[in-house]
């Protein structure tokens, strides 16, 4: 069975205590975190595909999301 490539969208936050969290907008609750940020994505990615498994295993559809990012600058 071919499956469709997915693009998410993934947020990291650097924590104050080290590490980073990440999450997944796109995907509501898929959340991870790690030490350093290349481990933080390895986790979110094997996070991404377990969701993706539940839901597939549920039979429901990937969340359809109509998200978009913008970053605005201002003086603080």
């Amino acid at each position: 069975m071919n499956k469709k490539l997915q693009n998410f969208t993934v947020i990291l936050e650097r924590e104050d205590v080290g590490g980073y969290s990440v999450y997944v907008p796109a995907l509501p609750g898929c959340a991870s975190q790690g030490e350093t940020r290349r481990e933080a994505l390895k986790n979110i990615r094997e996070a991404i595909s377990l969701y993706l498994w539940s839901l597939s295993q549920d039979g429901l559809p990937i969340p359809k999301r109509d998200l978009e990012f913008e970053t605005i600058h201002l003086a603080a």
